[in-house]
């Protein structure tokens, strides 16, 4: 049976998961949903209470039906190089890939419907509270007394994107910023705002999380770093990742939090305080795993891949595709 890695062909970091399937010789196609209608193919048909579907790219095809799993790792939008491109065909192709994908009985990293409800951050920030994960005091609002009040009872802020990479071309990421102390807020009455309590960490942490596998990478603030430098994604420091230990109580924590969202795969972001406390920040349910990999040495991409080799559940075991969370 076949992984299928959703994905464009210059994803270097889904490369390093295809050098271990390979090398299992577990068959893998990989798929740019882009690519629809220009070099990628797709038809299913469903008749006498049956369905058979295929996949066609690269000169390949492959039964629907013969996938053991389905990595949707970084999926362009659909159809988007075809000759004539419309959001009317992107829909069109969207419905007609994944819901014939739907269909089938492969195991998901993750389930398009997991994995577009854990992108939400506030959705987030309620199910770490529930997992037992510690979330730094946080409030999403457009009201700019509400803002203030917030500032008074926690001086020290940090604000961020509700959503994520603001949505220009390419996409941007958005640094998450030291709020100055004497901001007057009124801004905020013009879109959502999320500030957070600045925690004061001494190490920045990325949990990655593989069904039931989870490797901890850790990243030491240096004694002189910026106190405003508050995203690590644009700081300045060249101390490297280094493997850690995961504490008990953080694991069992993300294993609810796994079983909960549904998801499969999660790359959670952390913020270790003097106490040695780890403040959730995030949960990226596509998070980048590569550099990690590459600073630490541990084996995220066979990891992955050994997940993804395994065989798809039989049809009286699965029922709903985002029943994939598992060791």
């Amino acid at each position: 049976m076949t992984v299928l890695i959703l994905t464009g062909q210059e994803d270097v970091t889904a490369d390093m998961v295809v050098m271990h399937l390979n090398a299992a010789s577990v068959p893998v196609v990989r798929l740019d949903p882009a690519d629809l209608t220009a070099g990628a193919a797709l038809s299913g048909e469903y008749v006498h209470g049956s369905f058979h579907g295929h996949l066609s790219t690269g000169g390949r095809l492959v039964s629907i039906h013969g996938l053991r799993s389905i990595w949707v790792r970084r999926p362009g939008v659909p159809a988007a190089r075809a000759a004539q491109p419309s959001a009317w065909l992107t829909e069109e192709a969207s419905q007609a890939l994944y819901g014939m994908l739907r269909g089938c009985t492969a195991r998901w990293m993750n389930h398009p419907d997991a994995a577009r409800r854990a992108r939400h951050k506030p959705w987030q920030l309620r199910l770490a509270q529930r997992s037992g994960l510690p979330v730094p005091a946080t409030l999403i609002t457009t009201f700019p007394q509400a803002a203030r009040e917030f500032a008074e009872r926690f001086p020290d802020l940090v604000v961020k994107p509700v959503s994520g990479a603001h949505p220009q071309e390419p996409p941007r990421a958005v640094p998450t910023s030291r709020v100055a102390p004497d901001t007057d807020f009124s801004a905020v009455a013009y879109g959502p705002t999320l500030l957070q309590r600045r925690i004061a960490k001494r190490a920045d942490i990325r949990l990655t999380a593989v069904g039931g596998t989870l490797m901890a990478a850790r990243k030491e603030t240096p004694a002189d770093a910026d106190p405003d430098e508050v995203d690590v994604r644009f700081a300045t420091s060249d101390v490297p990742w280094r493997p850690a230990e995961v504490p008990p109580r953080v694991a069992a924590a993300v294993h609810t939090y796994l079983r909960e969202a549904e998801l499969a795969y999660g790359a959670f972001d952390f913020a270790e305080d003097a106490d040695g406390t780890w403040w959730f920040l995030e949960c990226n349910q596509s998070g980048q795993f590569g550099f990690i990999e590459v600073e630490t040495g541990q084996p995220l991409a066979r990891t992955i891949a050994e997940w993804l080799a395994r065989p798809a559940p039989r049809d009286h075991e699965q029922t709903d595709g985002r029943r994939t969370v598992t060791p």
